[in-house]
């Protein structure tokens, strides 16, 4: 039997073709050798917007970070619920600087000093996040004595009376339902709030992360 072989122009032919094919695949160049974008939805400038705690960050095309922009831009509820959040700190605050003087356990001192030290930072990140987003312009007043958690004025006065073993009791069912209150405020205080640092602050809302590790909300 006789094997026809393709000729020597054949396969120069088929070689130059597979060479050529290989080059736009591979190289994308044009005449100039200057590699051409891919056109489509994902041609043009990429925008490198960090992603949450433990997450990688993410590449978003210009459409995609205005997107994003605009779902970041602070409303009214933001506002308040930063408002409300540095209201209930600041209680917390001023229970926390009595334990010095009256506490006579040291477990309790220690927990103030922790609950102190925790706090004041995010009193300041929300006040420096209303003062840069305008929120300080639109105060709203109300009722912090009926905000979830709140001590009352009367509970208060009773706490600053109280020394010894008398304070420690108070203050640790005063603290533990002060913070306990705080967990429903991500679902009834603030459910329109849009802006990514009001939803780090709801999320950061749930049952005392800080109270829970002290071990001593059982």
């Amino acid at each position: 039997m006789l094997i026809h072989r393709p000729s020597a122009r054949l396969r120069a032919t088929a070689l130059t073709a597979a060479v050529v094919a290989a080059v736009l695949v591979l190289g994308g160049c044009d005449g100039d050798g200057e590699t051409k974008p891919a056109a489509g939805k994902d041609a043009g400038p990429k925008v490198v917007a960090p992603g949450r705690p433990g997450e990688p960050a993410r590449k978003l095309t210009a459409e995609e970070a205005a997107k994003e922009a605009s779902r970041d831009t602070a409303n009214s509820a933001d506002f308040r619920y930063a408002q409300m959040m540095i209201e209930h700190h600041s209680q917390a605050l001023v229970m926390t600087e009595l334990a010095p003087d009256r506490a006579s356990d040291t477990t309790v001192k220690r927990l103030a000093e922790r609950i102190s030290a925790g706090q004041k930072p995010e009193i300041g990140a929300m006040e420096g996040w209303l003062k840069n987003n305008g929120g300080e312009d639109r105060k709203q007043p109300h009722d912090h004595a009926g905000m979830p958690g709140m001590a009352t004025g009367a509970q208060l006065k009773e706490l600053r009376a109280a020394k010894g073993k008398a304070f420690d009791e108070l203050f640790l069912e005063l603290m533990i339902t002060h913070h306990q209150g705080r967990s429903p405020w991500p679902r009834r205080r603030s459910p329109r709030g849009t802006t990514c640092s009001s939803r780090r602050w709801r999320a950061m809302s749930s049952p005392s992360r800080r109270w829970r590790s002290t071990g001593c909300a059982r």
